[in-house]
């Protein structure tokens, strides 16, 4: 529906431009002829009244003067009037280009959240009612019950990362930061199951490493990006994560070979719900609010986070905490 009705918008807007340039060339030329005819109307006047020649070409080229005055002082006004819608058409247009742009990825948002809850909900439930209707050995029940609690923890990241999209929207975020060991908190949050289960996780992480962190949102960043580099990669592809410390800097970056990304997106991933593609077509998941709580995270913690390209595919996303 979005697609058949931006068209028909942009065509009614693009109309109503070209009329309002037709009435105001109408007009101009209506304000113009005005002038001229009332000119030579007193002129006609003057010359039935004059006493002499002379007289009377005086009073012709006072009045042909005036004329060129009035001309200037339309044209004049003209020119600004012009200018001045110009600037607002331009502006309109924009509005109209973004708004439009916002409600294709609230619609996609929609659609990408629908499918993103009801995924983990229904192979949650499956896992449940297999326990329930069959005999299964405690090995497989097991493996059973822990593919259950991922997707509990997927259905969970989600929630969480609605509702923190939630607060900083409405500027009421906070966070609560206290010194941390992020060497060991960064280990033990990818000794997890389920961090990345069907890719190699590769880590470099610099020992004693401590840094002012919200321990309880701080993981958001991490997990954001390894599941953005999931979604991006092929499975069993390889997810690098390195932490070191250098010239006063703490620096984590993120690794993946994946599908990359190119120059002209890399400065809207960051944007809320900007996601390439239809989420009718798209067959990564996701819901377009990963990449901007990251980087809000990131800020919010003194830090600054780039793109770049990996070598010789893929993306490295690299943070930067000053002490």
């Amino acid at each position: 529906m979005t697609s058949d009705k931006k068209p028909v918008s942009l065509l009614g807007f693009y109309l109503l431009i070209v009329y309002v340039l037709l009435q105001f060339t109408w007009w101009s030329y209506l304000m113009l002829n005005l002038n001229t005819e009332i000119t030579r109307l007193k002129t006609e006047t003057s010359l039935l009244k004059s006493n002499s020649p002379v007289e009377a070409e005086q009073l012709g080229r006072s009045l042909h003067a005036d004329l060129n005055k009035k001309r200037f002082m339309v044209i004049g006004e003209g020119t600004v009037f012009f200018a001045l819608l110009l600037f607002g058409i331009i502006r309109v247009r924009q509005t109209f280009k973004k708004e439009t742009q916002l409600a294709q990825q609230q619609t996609n948002f929609l659609l990408s959240v629908t499918h993103e809850l009801k995924s983990p909900i229904a192979s949650a439930r499956l896992q449940l009612e297999t326990l329930l209707l069959r005999d299964i050995d405690r090995e497989k029940q097991k493996e059973i019950l822990q593919n259950a609690v991922v997707d509990t923890d997927r259905l969970n990241a989600l929630v969480e990362n609605i509702l923190t999209a939630a607060q900083i929207e409405k500027n009421n975020f906070i966070l609560h930061l206290k010194h941390t060991d992020i060497s060991e908190y960064l280990t033990q949050l990818l000794s997890k199951q389920g961090v990345a289960p069907i890719h190699k996780i590769l880590s470099d992480i610099q020992p004693g490493i401590i840094f002012k962190i919200d321990t309880t949102n701080f993981a958001s960043i991490i997990i954001n990006l390894i599941d953005n580099a999931c979604k991006y990669s092929a499975i069993e592809s390889q997810i690098k994560i390195e932490l070191k410390e250098e010239n006063k800097k703490v620096i984590l970056s993120i690794a993946d070979e994946g599908i990359g990304i190119s120059n002209d997106e890399k400065i809207n991933v960051f944007e809320k719900f900007y996601r390439i593609g239809n989420e009718e077509t798209r067959t990564s998941r996701g819901t377009g609010l990963g990449l901007y709580i990251v980087k809000h995270l990131v800020e919010e913690h003194g830090g600054i986070i780039s793109i770049t390209d990996n070598k010789p595919k893929g993306t490295i996303f690299r943070i930067e905490f000053r002490r």
